[in-house]
């Protein structure tokens, strides 16, 4: 079991310690990839996904065939709910849309315009499992947003077909192409293209180490959402917090994968004691024991503080990609919270609400990148451009200002630029 540790100057630096990932290994053989499917395209995608999926494709991209049946299989109940889903995410990024503005005022018209992206590329993780759900979160803000070009990757099953339940909620979504590819070679081709896949403005999604460094070394090429590491969940809970409710929501996050981070954080010492006996009791229980275990046994914390303005500061420290706050008064807790992907608040709001159908977006910053970024949004797909229009007397009236400022900074050619205009 796990032993409750209580909050001190003596366990602060083991509490606030993060394990890190050491990516040399992945990103010299991402870089053979990436090089190897900007000098051979497509035959290159067919070989990698031959050698890491073991599937033998031709076509790349998911025909209509494929995509009615996928739709026959799940049947009516299935799309029915992916739509119900997505009309919570959208409903909620909706809200994120913001337009340009233009001031207009002494002989000048200074603005900014937004202009939604041309083309965006969703990485989706494939294999065993199926996550329709990252389809949605991904590709409803890019729609939102209006961006003209929406095309998916995913690794192929090794019968070189796509699981039904993410080809359902590519076409919910809205979804313009989806390839069969995965890993760090579809990540090359949406950043250089192929011969059947175009290159795209910017890739977003999930996935695994060699993903997540194929975006690290395409950026600059093209955007990127974020580099997200393994999955965390922080729990701040009081004593009238239910033990078995905390250890299945911790659970919920330490089953993605053996690296995911499972931290309780509480005033009450008897219930970091109740969570680390309830923790063992559903182990037992899980189909995914081994990877929830292993993440238990090498991830998780049971954290006892003096009180929760102190949990509220720790957990700021953190900053956790999901943060439940299992207490009596989470909005007055939440006033005190700055730094979290996302805030899941009461005793009745489990973080896969969040994950599934609330309508927030689930792609968010981890390893403490909360403190300096956000979750994916309608913004990730729009990009500002500024611009600035000066009458001739605007530009006299200016004059001396710029050029001075230019001047004390060496930059005579920026001056005469200016100087020019007026001469004449």
């Amino acid at each position: 079991m796990i032993k409750p540790v209580i909050y001190n100057s003596e366990t602060r630096d083991g509490i606030l310690n993060r394990a890190i990932l050491d990516t040399t290994a992945a990103e010299e053989a991402v870089k053979k990839i990436i090089n190897d499917v900007r000098r051979r395209g497509d035959e290159a995608l067919r070989e990698y996904t031959a050698k890491f999926d073991g599937a033998e494709i031709d076509g790349l991209a998911v025909t209509d065939e494929e995509f009615a049946r996928a739709e026959s299989v799940v049947g009516s109940d299935y799309v029915d709910m992916l739509r119900r889903s997505a009309e919570n995410i959208a409903s909620f990024h909706r809200r994120q849309l913001r337009p340009g503005f233009e001031i207009k005022r002494d002989g000048c018209v200074l603005g900014q315009k937004v202009t939604p992206l041309s083309a965006a590329g969703i990485y989706v993780p494939g294999g065993k499992a199926a996550y329709p759900s990252t389809v949605l979160m991904n590709a409803i803000p890019a729609k939102i947003a209006g961006v003209g070009t929406i095309v998916m990757v995913t690794p192929p099953l090794k019968d070189g077909s796509v699981k039904p339940e993410v080809l359902v909620a590519a076409k919910v979504a809205g979804i313009s192409k989806v390839y069969k590819v995965g890993g760090a070679q579809a990540i090359a081709a949406l950043a250089y293209g192929t011969q059947s896949i175009a290159r795209v403005d910017k890739i977003t999604g999930p996935g695994n180490i060699f993903v997540a460094t194929a975006k690290k070394l395409v950026y600059g090429v093209c955007g990127i959402d974020m580099i997200a590491g393994p999955s965390e969940i922080l729990i701040i809970a009081d004593g009238d917090a239910d033990a078995q409710n905390v250890a299945a929501d911790l659970l919920s996050q330490a089953e993605h994968d053996e690296l995911a981070t499972a931290v309780l954080i509480t005033d009450c010492a008897d219930l970091a004691e109740r969570v680390s006996v309830a923790l063992q009791e559903r182990l037992e229980k899980l189909p995914r024991r081994a990877i929830a275990e292993a993440s238990v046994n090498n991830n998780c914390k049971l954290i006892v503080t003096d009180d929760l303005l102190e949990a509220a500061r720790l957990s700021d420290e953190l900053a956790p990609e999901h943060l439940e706050l299992a207490v009596k008064q989470p909005f007055a807790l939440l006033e005190h919270i700055h730094n979290a992907g996302s805030v899941f608040l009461g005793y009745n709001t489990p973080e896969p609400v969040g994950d599934y159908y609330a309508g927030p977006n689930h792609t968010l910053p981890t390893s403490g990148t909360a403190r300096f970024s956000s979750p994916l949004g309608v913004e990730d797909f729009i990009k500002s451009t500024q611009y600035v229009y000066y009458t001739r007397e605007k530009l006299e009236e200016s004059a001396s200002d710029i050029v001075s400022f230019a001047r004390s900074e060496g930059l005579t050619a920026h001056a005469e630029s200016v100087l020019a205009r007026l001469k004449k």
